[in-house]
């Protein structure tokens, strides 16, 4: 008898690379999408494959963060050559104004993680990016920030995963899980009950909703954050550029990202005339020519928030065949690739890349969510 499916709920970066994972081992995975394929969080971010101010988190996010950049050369590789679509895989390096107390926080933290880190000058910065301002008398250099196209990425999954049989099913929110005595059989979703002997929520800010219906809560909440973008010729800008939670990113074809706000509102992903000029002004300092550039787009997206910013990664305490990777916060992409391989080693019984139990999934505290 052929197996039961596994079923992962959430098309968004978290989901479609946990599928990947598994439909390599030869599992037979199907995904279920509320909405869009990758049309959520993982899509509306910057694409930097590295935390913003990695120093500020806690270990357990640095040890996933430092494994999945070890990943995304290859990856970025085979989605290319399967799918056919470039995620623009780009050695942007980033640069970060900071006090001298910052500096040295991080200076001590790329010695621990082997991450090089060093303080530059204001006279040293026209060297490295002769389009932004020196906004403090020195900065951090991490010349091995790589960046990625998220919305390219996200479609390059997409097209691999169909490409290897998997099945999407979209526009059908899960209403709930089918299990018995323990053990998971299955979903509903849209009024039909699905089965399976897997089930992975993915579910991005919507998982907390989703198992709330079981014996492990698990605190994630919405955070908005919106984003423009600017389009300008090629090679006006060729480093990413951070000053406090501002940041711009160029991309290879000349458009600037720059992100982002931190707004507790709910499901809420309206944009504001408000956010719009807070965020023309902090690019606009950084990079004064963007004055002269039109904005083009301006949008908002929903970060699974979590304590610490530590993501849920694991099995369900209570319910055999139920899984989690869900709440990556602001790091969706550069957690992505390590936290899906986390997860698919603890269901195939593999060694897992890093150790599972920082992001084990159960009760927990009250959210307190810290802003980077």
């Amino acid at each position: 008898m052929a197996a039961m499916k596994t079923i992962v709920i959430g098309a968004g970066i978290s989901g479609m690379l946990v599928a990947r994972e598994l439909c390599l081992a030869g599992l037979d995975v199907e995904i279920i999408e509320r909405g869009e394929v990758g049309r959520e969080s993982s899509w509306a971010g910057g694409g930097i494959i590295s935390p913003l101010n990695p120093w500020r988190y806690p270990d357990e996010v640095n040890v996933l963060a430092r494994a999945s950049q070890s990943m995304y050369p290859a990856l970025a590789a085979a989605l290319a050559e399967h799918s056919g679509i470039d995620p623009e895989l780009l050695d942007s390096g980033m640069l970060v104004f900071a006090d001298e107390a910052e500096i040295a926080t991080a200076l001590a933290w790329g010695a621990r993680f082997g991450q090089t880190v060093t303080r530059v000058d204001a006279a040293g910065l026209a060297a490295i990016e002769p389009a932004t301002t020196a906004l403090k008398p020195a900065a951090i250099w991490m010349p091995e920030v790589r960046q990625v196209r998220n919305p390219r990425l996200l479609q390059a999954l997409a097209a691999d995963l169909r490409a290897r049989g998997v099945v999407f099913r979209t526009g059908a929110a899960v209403d709930g899980f089918v299990e018995h005595d323990g053990v998971i059989q299955g979903v509903w979703a849209a009024g039909q009950r699905i089965a399976a002997e897997r089930v992975v929520v993915a579910g991005g800010a919507w998982t907390s909703a989703l198992l709330a219906q079981t014996s492990a809560a698990v605190a994630i909440e919405p955070v908005r954050g919106q984003m423009l973008l600017y389009r300008a010729e090629p090679g006006l800008l060729r480093r990413m550029v951070m000053v406090q939670s501002r940041y711009v990113i160029p991309r290879r074809d000349g458009h600037i990202l720059v992100g982002s706000t931190l707004e507790k509102v709910g499901f809420d992903k309206v944009t504001t005339d408000e956010a719009a000029a807070d965020l023309r002004a902090s690019a606009e300092q950084l990079v004064p020519a963007l004055k002269h550039a039109p904005v083009v787009k301006h949008w908002a997206g929903l970060r699974p928030g979590t304590e610490q910013g530590i993501p849920y990664i694991g099995a369900h305490p209570t319910i055999e065949g139920l899984y989690v990777n869900a709440g990556h916060y602001r790091n969706g992409v550069v957690l992505g690739p390590a936290s899906a391989r986390l997860l698919a080693d603890q269901i195939l019984g593999r060694t897992p890349v890093v150790a599972p139990e920082p992001y084990a999934v159960g009760s927990t505290a009250a959210i307190d969510i810290i802003d980077h």
